[in-house]
């Protein structure tokens, strides 16, 4: 019996901390950092990183030496025909080659420069990965926010739902003692069914966007997914210093793609130029002959070889090549200069949107200040008799709209920082920006 207790206490606690695993809530740093691990997209573009890397790895074989060890043993009988049309046949003989074969290309611009061009390929395809991590940790950080104030606005819904009951309670006892009548009841219990069904609605709404973050973060989707709180730090983004677009197109995984698509431009130019220069190759083996594998009677057998080749006429291919090549630089090159504009201005607007946004709170705090006020004052008027409840019910409302409007308005101001993280190149940044 005793041992059956203990048995169902350890099974009791198990499950506990297995509850509580599974319901501890998920920080924003959590969220960020475990989007290099888990996130699909970032996932393949590593990969898409990683594949590049070992393509210009297969581009230098040709300017490394190749060397190979083979042996051969064959056995032979060889017929011929004679002038007279007889046929001879030779004894079978046996033979066997051990060889030892190497070539190098000693000079081969081309080869040389593809190879150049290829390890700048590299470079790309990083700054491809670190822009996609960008986008996908925004991606997360946004919605991170957006689950928390789906969250939060059940809370205000509940307090909605709470003050639509006590209104009901009050119209209740106002119609008992007379000061009130049917009417201000009804009134009263339709706002609380309105208040119900928006509560009801937004149950809904937090449950996708559950799964959207968890999908996100490749989280189990049958696990309940509670969040840690996150203030942003309410600073006005207008006192940032201006005029350092520079400073942060260095920052930029997309502008430093950029830059690096052009240096690659530049590159397969002069790979084009070096089809017409001449290359140089080196070849050779050494090895023995015998009879058989191991014959004391084996003699040496090599060659050595050098090999030139000088390019006279390709059919205008180089040079087509070398203008596509040039065509591809312009391209970049706007491309370039184009991104650096569009970096300048997301820039400028990101630090607009979010001093604008920095002021909207204040305004929206203003707002739910004064609806309490008037809520506060309708509900003395219908206390004491001198007024029905529709100016109960119309503070309520215009309650229940301020504090989903201040619900908005932090929550569009946490996106606006994020975004202002992201035109800065680190949307990592935002973590810094937590209230203490």
């Amino acid at each position: 019996m005793h041992v059956f207790r203990f048995f169902l206490v350890f099974a009791a606690v198990v499950l506990a901390n297995h509850v509580s695993a599974q319901t501890e809530p998920l920080s924003l740093a959590q969220a960020l950092g475990a989007v290099e691990g888990v996130n699909v997209t970032v996932l393949l573009s590593r990969e898409s990183a990683a594949q590049v890397l070992e393509a210009s790895n297969q581009q230098r074989v040709g300017l490394m030496p190749i060397v190979g060890l083979s042996g051969n043993q064959k056995r032979t009988e060889a017929v011929s025909v004679t002038s007279s049309g007889a046929l001879t046949q030779t004894p079978a003989t046996n033979r066997f080659d051990g060889k030892l074969t190497g070539n190098l290309a000693v000079l081969n611009p081309q080869q040389l420069s593809a190879y150049k061009a290829s390890r700048v390929g590299i470079a790309v395809a990083q700054a491809d990965y670190q822009s996609t991590l960008q986008t996908a940790l925004t991606s997360v950080a946004q919605t991170f926010f957006t689950h928390l104030r789906n969250l939060r606005r059940i809370e205000v819904l509940d307090a909605n739902t709470a003050r639509a009951k006590a209104l009901v309670d009050l119209a209740l006892n106002q119609l008992s003692a007379g000061v009130a009548t049917q009417i201000d009841v009804t009134r009263a219990e339709s706002l609380l069914a309105q208040a119900e069904q928006a509560r009801l609605q937004q149950d809904t709404v937090v449950y996708q966007s559950a799964l959207l973050l968890q999908r996100l973060l490749d989280l189990d989707p049958a696990r309940r997914l509670a969040l840690a709180d996150f203030e942003v730090r309410r600073v006005n983004a207008g006192n940032f210093a201006d005029g350092f677009e520079q400073t942060t197109f260095a920052k930029r995984a997309d502008w430093l793609r950029a830059q690096k698509a052009v240096e690659q431009a530049k590159v397969d130019v002069q790979t084009a130029k070096f089809q017409r220069l001449p290359a140089l190759g080196l070849s050779g083996e050494y090895g023995y002959a015998a009879a058989e594998v191991l014959d004391n009677t084996n003699k040496q057998a090599w060659f050595a070889g050098a090999t030139v080749t000088v390019p006279i006429f390709d059919g205008f291919k180089s040079g087509a090549d070398r203008r596509a090549a040039l065509s591809r630089q312009r391209a970049q090159a706007v491309r370039l200069h184009n991104l650096e504009l569009q970096i300048s201005a997301e820039l400028r607007l990101a630090q607009q949107d979010a001093s604008s946004r920095f002021a909207q709170i204040a305004v929206a705090e203003k707002s739910l200040h004064l609806a309490e006020q008037e809520l506060e004052l309708a509900q003395k008027r219908f206390q004491q008799g001198v007024a029905d409840n529709r100016e109960i019910i119309e503070a309520q409302n215009r309650l229940a709209i301020a504090s989903d409007g201040r619900v908005e308005a932090v929550y569009q101001y946490n996106l606006s920082r994020v975004e202002l993280a992201r035109a800065k190149g680190d949307v990592r940044g935002i973590l810094a920006e937590r209230v203490e």
